[in-house]
């Protein structure tokens, strides 16, 4: 189809080749440089969706970002099919494909659209009342259909082929927008020196200057200005200039989150480029320049396809050289739409007519429009428009509501009410916006980072005035970034376009009392009389009018809706604007997609999987592997022939008849150095430290704030200042974030170092009656009896030749040494103990039968015997507790009266009456099975298993006043049957401790 509606000469891509596309499977051209909005309408072609609810026809409303309308799929190959895409965003490449959404069978009859005819069954907050009844029907009718019809788009049901960066970026100035007050203020930030990153979301930086013909600086025209500017900042070492890239989130310490659309706009991309790029920036001075959004004109109908912002109109006459119609009419309440009608005039296409809500606009725009032609009709406003899939005419009455009606043919409709400073990044920044009561406009108050606005976001008017206030910013930013600044000239402005405020809410025709459909949020399908019945049925505060009606809570995040609510909410209350408030802006700015935001974290690198030093020859050996957090785990041994539990018994036997090797590298490993070493031991664990001596070990527990266990683990004394601290697999990270919160926040007084060592040190452990002889051969400059190293002692020496930190401790029971040794030397360690072990019958054992072995003996584990409600008195810890300790975290927690009191759930020993019976973890346990359902719940079973040492079953429970039960019989109902079982101590196995000297 030819593109009917692009003007020759006009625009900047008159030299451009074409480009092929199909829109919903029709064929049309466009020109590289075109987004797809822009080539569909040079194509004559306005409409290109349906709305949310109503399934009303839906146009083009603008050029940029804040589009609400036009919101289409883009489909390169069967898995690369993404929903949602701006098409006023989307650069038109040759080849692509696009297909509208939200319609069926098609988009010119959408079966849909019956909801527009039953829309007073939808008015606002309908989901609220009318899915109440019956009850039964939400889960089989409601909830589906409520799924089946949310959302606009149809989510891609194949895996993303693409791939996504990262970059981590730092810099002292970050200037977000590339506008002219961008522009500005990164030329003066540069002459500094410093580094200076300026994004942009556009393909071109530039900002409104794509629009404005009035423009002159430095001799030049607006545009050529600032592709001048752009040419000199890429060409600065210390710059670099980002486009297509859009600034989403604002977060502390001015932490800034950028996405880059890399690849999208490419026919066919290189294999190697990623599609998009997340830039995480942090910087010492951000400069905010993000302009401001025009808002559009509230009346009857304001959504027809055809009906778009004037700024708009313009962006595609003087940038893409399209006329958006040819009989274009105007409805204004300030003047920067009689710049739009004098460009389109100017360049041949007809304008029927200016409305104007204000009763007599004057000034230079007006003058100028009169003197071409262009009819005017002041203190009037359009009260509806004719056409359904096009608008295809207005009618225009009085403002005031006395005279007649007008009815004026047009093919589009531009509009302009205003302009609203942009001002979500300073919101997310957590500054605090003031309203201007002079201008109806919400500016930057306090702000709460070292950043600064500049420009139309701050409520600068002015192109003067904009370079004037961005380039002192610019110069500012870079000296308190630690920069000099020398002056130099500059940039010039000769020439500008200035324009009034504009108005606010529903016009003529929509008024309080109306039932007309006057659009405030187009991608939501929110009118003016929502938000009214909002106000009518309670709603006063304006986060409650915007979640009653959803109003500004789509993707666009109401950028062009806010305001216009706002207001109508204010007047149906009878308060003024800051009265009501402003809603919150969150974070992204503009919808981000998964893949830039998860990058390479997915598939196998979804969570990284870490593995062990001896990992390799764990899988050579044959053993089974678990998950446990991100470690691969030796889950067991199996031999030929041997199912789990054969394999899990054989180990445990093995273990305590003669040895067995362990791989416990996975535990968390923290060193904890400096003269203040043992007092920070001393806060952050129950045990006392101070008087533990050089060389030994003690078990310690560690709490949070309300006196419930957080963590455990075996502590070795290295020196006076040095601590070698043991905690859990998965409380590794945790603990170490808790231990540096603690030190920075409420002990920074303390002299002390945290380091992580968990990767640094592979651990072996060698647990069994033979476990010393094992050992010895490869051990040197260490004394291992019992007398010089006793149970719970720690020696540094060298074992294979390679250093070591010799631990004698058992988390099984027996006799038993943990061997830390550097990561790198790990196997080969591993293999020669693995060669002294076969001479004595020892075997490799998993995580299973260390499970098994600590069990019989009563040892906990965290996370598993404890649920994040059990005191140390609760898992028989007490004597870990320091009786004299007068501070510790958690030590007021432990005298909260709900955590001495009777009745607490304490771990307890369970024995089934058939031995044979093995536990469910996790089933719950009563004191009467014959008890009226629900019965009461007084515990729960923690670890249970088969002991092949004690030739029975074994449990671990907490219950109810477990401590005052043994030998009383409880209960354990399961679905089949209900199982008996006897309340008795914790230890199963060698309950006086004999075997842990052999």
């Amino acid at each position: 189809m030819a593109e009917s509606f692009r003007l020759p000469g006009k625009g900047r891509l008159a030299q451009a080749r074409t480009a092929r596309f199909t829109f919903d499977g029709r064929n049309y051209s466009g020109v590289a440089g075109d987004t797809l909005a822009s080539a569909l309408l040079a194509n004559g072609v306005h409409l290109v969706g349906r709305s949310f609810k109503y399934h009303r026809p839906r146009g083009i409303l603008s050029a940029g970002a804040e589009e609400p309308n036009a919101l289409v799929g883009i489909h390169r190959d069967a898995s690369r099919k993404t929903p949602n895409v701006r098409a006023t965003v989307q650069e038109l490449y040759d080849g692509l494909t696009a297909v509208s959404q939200n319609r069926w069978p098609s988009l010119g009859f959408d079966v849909g659209a019956v909801n527009d005819l039953a829309s007073p069954l939808f008015s606002a907050g309908f989901y609220y009342k009318t899915f109440m009844w019956p009850k039964a029907a939400w889960k089989s009718f409601y909830e589906p259909f409520i799924r089946s019809a949310a959302g606009l788009g149809v989510a891609p049901d194949q895996p993303d082929p693409d791939h996504y960066a990262a970059r981590f970026a730092h810099c002292e100035v970050l200037v977000l927008g590339g506008g002219a007050a961008g522009l500005a203020a990164a030329l003066a930030a540069a002459e500094s020196g410093l580094r200076v990153i300026i994004c942009d979301e556009q393909a071109e930086l530039g900002g409104s200057l794509r629009f404005e013909s009035g423009a002159v600086i430095d001799g030049e025209s607006g545009w050529e200005w600032a592709q001048a500017a752009r040419a000199k900042l890429a060409a600065m070492d210390n710059v670099q200039v980002l486009t297509r890239t859009t600034a989403f989130g604002y977060y502390l310490q001015n932490f800034v989150a950028l996405t880059e659309r890399v690849s999208d706009h490419l026919s066919n991309p290189s294999g190697g480029l990623p599609r998009e790029r997340l830039w995480q920036v942090r910087a010492k001075r951000v400069v905010l320049a993000t302009g401001s959004i025009e808002r559009h004109m509230v009346f009857a109908d304001n959504d027809r396809p055809g009906i778009m912002l004037a700024s708009a109109a313009r962006t595609y006459l003087n940038h893409y050289g399209v006329a958006v119609g040819k009989n274009v009419g105007v409805y204004t309440a300030n003047d920067s739409a009689y710049a739009a009608a004098i460009d389109l005039k100017k360049a041949g296409v007809g304008v029927a007519a200016i409305v104007d809500l204000r009763d007599n606009p004057t000034g230079e725009l007006v003058d100028a429009a009169r003197a071409l032609g262009i009819e005017i009709h002041g203190g009037r406003g359009v009260v509806r428009v004719g056409g359904r899939l096009r608008v295809s005419s207005m009618t225009v009455r009085p403002r005031t509501g006395r005279g007649g009606e007008r009815t004026i043919p047009v093919d589009a409709l531009l509009m302009s009410a205003g302009w609203t400073p942009s001002v979500h990044l300073f919101s997310q920044s957590r500054g605090k916006v003031a309203f201007n009561d002079e201008v109806k406009r919400f500016l930057p108050g306090t702000y709460a980072q070292d950043c600064i606005s500049v420009g139309a976001c701050n409520g600068t008017d002015g192109l003067s005035a904009t370079i004037d206030e961005a380039y002192a910013a610019g110069i500012k930013a870079a000296k308190e970034a630690g920069g000099k600044v020398a002056k130099p000239a500059k940039p010039k402005v000769e020439a500008s376009e200035n324009w009034s405020r504009g108005m606010l809410g529903a016009g003529p025709g929509a008024e309080a009392g109306t039932t007309v459909k006057a659009f405030v949020d187009f991608q939501n399908d929110v009118t003016a009389k929502d938000i009214r019945q909002a106000v009518h049925e309670g709603m006063q505060s304006i986060e409650h009018v915007k979640r009653f009606t959803t109003n500004g809570m789509a993707t666009d995040q109401g950028k062009t809706s806010n305001m216009h609510g706002l207001a109508i909410a204010a007047e149906e209350l009878g308060r003024t604007i800051p009265e009501v408030g402003l809603t919150t802006f969150r974070a992204p700015y503009t919808p981000v997609t998964f893949g830039a935001i998860v990058g390479h974290a997915r598939g196998k690198l979804f969570d990284p999987t870490r593995r062990t030093a001896m990992h390799g020859w764990a899988e050579r050996h044959g053993a089974v592997f678990e998950d446990v957090g991100q470690w691969k785990r030796a889950w067991y041994f199996p031999r030929a022939g041997e199912d789990m539990q054969a394999a899990v018994n054989r180990e445990c036997v093995t273990v305590r008849k003669s040895a067995g090797l362990f791989d416990a590298s996975t535990l968390g490993k923290i060193e904890v150095v400096g003269p203040d070493a043992a007092a920070f031991m001393e806060l952050m664990y129950t045990n006392p430290w101070q008087k533990l001596e050089v060389r030994r070990c003690r078990y310690g527990v560690m709490l949070r704030e309300d006196g419930f266990i957080y963590d455990d683990g075996v502590v070795g004394r290295l020196a006076d200042d040095r601590f070698h601290v043991t905690t859990t697999t998965g409380g590794a990270a945790r603990v170490m974030n808790h231990m540096e919160d603690y030190l920075q926040t409420e002990f920074p007084h303390l002299k002390v170092w945290l380091t992580s060592t968990s990767e640094q040190w592979a651990v072996i452990a060698v647990q069994g009656p033979k476990s010393r002889d094992i050992i010895a051969p490869l051990v040197e400059d260490i004394d291992l009896s019992d007398a010089a190293m006793a149970h719970m002692s720690v020696r540094e020496g060298r074992i294979c030749g390679v250093p070591t930190r010799l631990f004698r401790m058992s988390f099984s029971g027996e006799r038993g040494f943990e061997v830390n040794v550097p990561a790198d030397y790990g196997e080969a360690v591993w293999e020669a103990l693995w060669a002294e072990g076969q001479k004595h019958g020892a075997c490799a054992y998993g995580t299973e039968t260390m499970h098994v072995l600590r069990a019989e003996k009563g040892y906990i584990i965290v996370g598993q015997d404890t649920d994040g409600t059990v005191t140390p008195n609760d898992a028989g810890l007490d004597w870990a507790v320091g009786k004299k300790k007068t501070d510790f975290v958690g030590i007021r927690g432990l005298k909260r009266p709900d955590l001495v009191a009777e009745g607490r759930r304490q771990l307890v020993g369970l024995k089934t009456r058939d031995p044979d019976v093995v536990l469910e973890e996790g089933a719950q346990i009563v004191a009467d099975p014959e008890q009226a359902v629900p019965m009461k719940m007084i515990g729960h079973v923690s670890s249970s298993y088969w002991s092949e040492n004690c030739g029975r079953s074994i449990a671990l429970a907490l219950v109810e006043g477990g401590a005052r039960r043994t030998g009383e019989t409880l209960y354990v109902p399961m679905p089949d049957r209900t199982i008996e079982v006897e309340v008795t101590g914790t230890v199963f196995f060698d309950d006086k401790g004999e075997r842990l000297n052999g």
